[in-house]
């Protein structure tokens, strides 16, 4: 799969999913470290990456764009965990997120669970 890992996050995390296998960049990897979110997002759409980041709002972001794409993996309350450790959290859920990120949808990952919703968000 294709990610595109957020500052919200550590190279790092994109250095373990490269070694798993996947093709994994980090924002700084590609100078838009100081980008807005909507630069990330339109980056993300036209190279049909995953996002992924610990940044809350990019659940807002994407209700707001209305777009079936791109998908949005977003960490939370996941406390202290080191780079290698979300990496190895995603990792492991991967084969049951993937028909859903493929789909497009926002994938939040919790301590104890995973939410997803289908993309494009629309109101209840």
């Amino acid at each position: 799969m294709k990610f595109l890992i957020d500052n919200a996050l550590s190279p790092l995390f994109a250095e373990q999913l490269r070694k798993a296998g996947h093709d994994a960049i980090h924002v700084r990897d590609i100078s838009l470290q100081s980008a807005s979110d909507e630069e990330i997002f339109e980056t993300a759409e036209n190279d049909e990456r995953i996002i992924v980041s610990a940044d809350t709002d990019f659940g807002t972001i994407l209700a707001l764009r209305q777009k079936p794409r791109p998908s949005v993996i977003i960490f939370r309350r996941l406390g202290q965990r080191r780079p290698q450790q979300q990496a190895s959290l995603l990792l492991v859920n991967l084969p049951n997120l993937q028909k859903d990120l493929l789909q497009g949808c926002i994938a939040v990952i919790e301590e104890n669970r995973i939410r997803i919703r289908f993309l494009p968000i629309v109101g209840d």
